[in-house]
This record gives C-alpha cells, sequence and structure tokens, in this order.
C-alpha cells in the first residue's frame, strides 16, 4: 500500500507494480470552528501562522522559525510540538525564534487543533520527505492558506495551491509577498478547498478501499456486493 506516487515508485523497487495500491490519507472537512480555545492561547483570529510538526531538522522548523523571525511581522507563529532542553537542535530552534514566535508544546485536543487551523492566516509545512502527510492534508481540510517546503511530497499533496519555499530566506521573501496580499491568501484559501475536495475527502478516500477490498471477495459474493 502507498499513500503518494513517490511511495508508489519507491515500493516498485521491491515488489511487482501490480502489488501495490496507491490510495492517500483523507481528512475532514473543517467549515466552522470554535475561537474561544484561540483567544485563550492570546491570539487573534487570522492573526497568526501554525507550524504541527516534530521538530526535526527534517521538517524544516529551524529555516522556518529563522526565516519568520528575520523581521518584525506584525503576526504570531504559532509552533506545535516537544522540545526538550537537552536536545540541541530543540534549543537551536527556541533561539532562533523572535518574541513573534510562540512554543506551545505537543496539543493533542482536536478541537482545539482545529480551532488553530480553522483561524489560522497561514498553515506552514516544513516537510521535506514522507508521502501523503496527514497534517498536511488537515490544513486543507481546514481550508488553510498553505507555505511548503518545495519538494515532490508536498507538490503532489497541494499542486499549484501552495507558496514554496526551499530555506530560511526563502521562506522570508514567501512571507514578504504573502502578508500584504490578503486577495493573495484568500486565493489561496478557495485552492486548499478545492484541492481537498478533488483528492482527499473521506468519501472519495473510503470508496478507493471499498473497491480495492471487494476485489478479494468470492465471485458471487463481488456481483452482490455491486447491485446492494
Amino acid at each position: 500500500m502507498a499513500d503518494h506516487p513517490q511511495i508508489e515508485i519507491h515500493l516498485q523497487t521491491r515488489v511487482a507494480a501490480n502489488k501495490i495500491t496507491k490510495i492517500p490519507y483523507g481528512a475532514d472537512s473543517v467549515t466552522a470552528a470554535s475561537v474561544e480555545p484561540v483567544l485563550a492561547m492570546g491570539l487573534e483570529p487570522g492573526r497568526y501562522m501554525t507550524v504541527i510538526a516534530r521538530p526535526e531538522p527534517e521538517n524544516s522548523i529551524l529555516e522556518v522559525v529563522q526565516g519568520f523571525s528575520a523581521k518584525p511581522r506584525g503576526y504570531k507563529l504559532v509552533v506545535l510540538g516537544t522540545y526538550h532542553d537537552t536536545n540541541l537542535y530543540h534549543n537551536s530552534v527556541k533561539a532562533a525564534g523572535s518574541a513573534e514566535v510562540l512554543f506551545v508544546n505537543a496539543i493533542y485536543d482536536k478541537t482545539i487543533v482545529q480551532s488553530l487551523r480553522y483561524h489560522s492566516a497561514v498553515y506552514v509545512h516544513g516537510h521535506q520527505a514522507g508521502g501523503t502527510n496527514p497534517s498536511l492534508v488537515e490544513a486543507l481540510g481546514a481550508g488553510n492558506a498553505v507555505i511548503a517546503h518545495d519538494n515532490h511530497f508536498n507538490r503532489w499533496v497541494v499542486g499549484e495551491g501552495a507558496i514554496y519555499f526551499t530555506d530560511d530566506n526563502d521562506f522570508s521573501s514567501c512571507l514578504d509577498s504573502l502578508m500584504g496580499n490578503p486577495e493573495k491568501l484568500g486565493e489561496l484559501r478557495e485552492r486548499s478547498r478545492m484541492r481537498f475536495e478533488e483528492k482527499f475527502t473521506w468519501a472519495a478516500i473510503l470508496h478507493r478501499y471499498e473497491v480495492l477490498l471487494t476485489k478479494f471477495l468470492p465471485e458471487e459474493q463481488r456481483v452482490t456486493h455491486a447491485d446492494s
């Protein structure tokens, strides 16, 4: 089972292509969310960005924080994840943050995370590898404008509906071009919604699983299943 074309290509080096099925992750469509969790964190709806990722180098957290902190933004950068004082990379990330960067630890309450996503101006996705990332799909389902690391994993998920970066300077430039442009933000949000409806609704994903699993039924049951 592959969740992304690049994962499918990788698996083909190990097994026959006809033994591989490609089905990506799905997500809920979030069209409304309480603002209370956002306000409780001292945030202003629409005036912050979210980063939800493990604090590892492959997720570009340091580049994102450095690029964001290169100058005052008038926005907050809300970074979710567990940071340990004994981890040198974690310390480097936190030391790079300006006063506008908030490290809020890991949050596992789905309602709070959905609220943070829904009321974000931008979702930042720095993952450099890993197939179809669930967090990125969830951002599309929430209608987030997306700034993502430029690689074939992320480009397949979001398509042309995101702004892409490669390093901290590039990320800073992305922010410069986007933050003063509400029309562009609105366009990116709309493209995220469209991409989500095109590829990642649960109805579409579950239908593909149904089609796959039906192939393993005895012939007479397949006919019955198709007629039901």
